[in-house]
């Protein structure tokens, strides 16, 4: 694992770059039927290492040696290879359970549940080939997947399927099944277990933030809070001069040009760049929801933006306005991107056209979503507090590209956490305004429109440039059982 991680599989890296994860590893559960062909077993398992050599994966799998074939048929079996995952659990990111045959389902059933390591699975069956249903080639792997299938519900064990009912493991569709998966398993392994953190008081007039602190730890996230007095009190306290104020404000002034700009608040910027990381080290955490506004202007003569920004672009995302489930939703989308995720408001209307719209905010951004990044100033904000004490925010344009949005929320009366996610375009329609912004078109706007209002959810989404959608709906639905809105349903799990 690297230096500095935020979890398994992730990493602090540099700037624009993709999110570097180690490499996979997955265990692999070969079924088998003792009155099937043996023989389809091995060949399953060359099928598996010539896929996973050139997809970068590890197999955590039993050895030929280890049981018949390496394959799982008998209790006995069961408890070698649930051995094995249990050896290999941190390790682990997720489990493939291939069927070259009908295969035995308590056999599968019962490793599952002996191994107790609750992470993703993913059940594959092979196809037959119309010409050989002899008794020496024949599978049955169609009806044997309804019935592992069936003792893993009645198990309580949570899996995901393929899109084909059967299929090769060297057909294009498992390829892609597979890649899919492993996103699901940063997400899924992401989220259990992430640590928040919240900085300040949500704004007052910001009741659209609001959520429950419970509900999310319920579901294993947990939240750090500080008041953000400390912050700016601890700020206040250093000297300019020292090193790391100097190694801070100079990462600001390589992260982005600053033109205008006065260096006093540059500086400020840094000395709260140190103080919001030595707490976020101190507290291990893994993201932040900030008090952007109005405290720190008023109190502290700058915006927080840039920071969040850099924040964000180094994949440990920082969202505004104590917006504690809008930076878990940053967390999640980043895991099934691979990429920065922005926190933005659905912000205007793009002229007469109902299936686009403008998305803004004053700028917090992650570089990467910006190729023409300044620090200035927050001129919405500064009719209130003063531009001045506004220096800080970015303003830049993010182009043309593929578009993934989504949104988690808890809802507290009923106990549970809900979601919406869905994919669109950005688009390269002109914008005359300010601040980070990007010119969304979503199919069916409109009615996305009237599910976020009528069920109550903020005007926070979070925006990826990527096709993730179906990773992050399915990660949510079976491994979380969250209530997700799938808008456009293409594939909902």
């Amino acid at each position: 694992m690297c230096e500095n991680s935020l979890l398994p599989g992730t990493c602090r890296i540099g700037f624009s770059t993709p999110m570097k994860t180690k490499t996979p590893s997955l265990g692999v559960l070969y079924g088998n039927r003792d009155f099937f062909p043996d023989v389809l077993v091995g060949e399953a398992r060359a099928d598996i290492a010539r896929l996973f050599d050139s997809l970068g994966i590890r197999a955590i799998q039993l050895g030929e040696n280890d049981t018949k074939l390496g394959g799982v048929e008998t209790h006995a079996d069961a408890r070698k290879c649930a051995e094995l995952f249990r050896r290999h659990a941190d390790e682990i990111d997720g489990i493939l359970v291939c069927l070259p045959n009908f295969g035995d389902e308590k056999g599968v059933a019962d490793t599952l549940k002996m191994a107790g390591i609750y992470k993703p699975i993913l059940v594959q069956g092979y196809p037959d080939d119309l010409g050989k249903l002899n008794v020496a080639r024949r599978r049955d792997a169609f009806c044997g997947k309804i019935s592992v299938c069936n003792n893993l519900v009645q198990a309580g064990i949570p899996f995901s399927l393929t899109q084909r009912h059967v299929c090769r493991p060297d057909s294009p569709s498992f390829r892609a099944d597979l890649e899919k998966f492993l996103g699901v398993c940063r997400v899924v392994n992401g989220l259990r277990g992430v640590r928040l953190g919240a900085v300040g008081a949500r704004p007052g007039a910001f009741n659209t933030v609001r959520y429950s602190e419970k509900i999310l730890e319920r579901h294993g996230i947990s939240v750090t809070t500080v008041d953000l007095s400390e912050i700016l009190g601890r700020a206040n306290q250093l000297d300019p001069a020292m090193p790391e104020v100097a190694a801070k404000l100079a990462e600001i002034k390589g992260y982005a040009p600053a033109p205008g700009v006065p260096e006093d608040r540059l500086v400020r910027m840094a000395k709260m760049g140190v103080v919001l990381e030595r707490w976020i080290d101190h507290n291990a955490l893994d993201a932040t929801a900030l008090q952007c506004w109005t405290s720190v202007q008023e109190n502290f003569g700058c915006n927080v933006c840039t920071l969040m920004s850099m924040m964000s672009e180094k994949f440990m995302p920082s969202a505004c306005e104590v917006d504690v489930t809008g930076v878990l939703t940053m967390f999640a989308m980043q895991l099934a991107a691979g990429s920065p995720a922005a926190l933005v408001d659905w912000n205007n209307n793009y002229a007469d056209d109902e299936d686009k719209c403008v998305l803004f905010h004053c700028g917090n951004w992650a570089k990467s979503f910006l190729p023409d990044i300044r620090i200035a100033t927050a001129p919405i904000l500064g009719t209130s507090v003063g531009e001045e004490n506004t220096y800080g925010a970015l303003a830049g344009r993010t182009p043309a590209g593929p578009l993934t949005f989504g949104r988690i929320t808890t809802d507290d009366n009923k106990g549970t956490v809900r979601v919406y996610v869905g994919e669109g375009d950005l688009t390269d329609d002109p914008l005359d305004t300010f601040g980070t912004r990007a010119v969304a078109h979503v199919p069916q706007l409109q009615k996305l429109m009237r599910h976020v209002c009528s069920q109550g959810f903020e005007h926070h989404v979070v925006m990826t440039v990527s096709r993730s959608a179906e990773i992050l709906a399915e990660a949510f639905t079976t491994y979380f059982d969250w209530e997700v809105h799938f808008h456009g349903n293409p594939g909902t799990p």
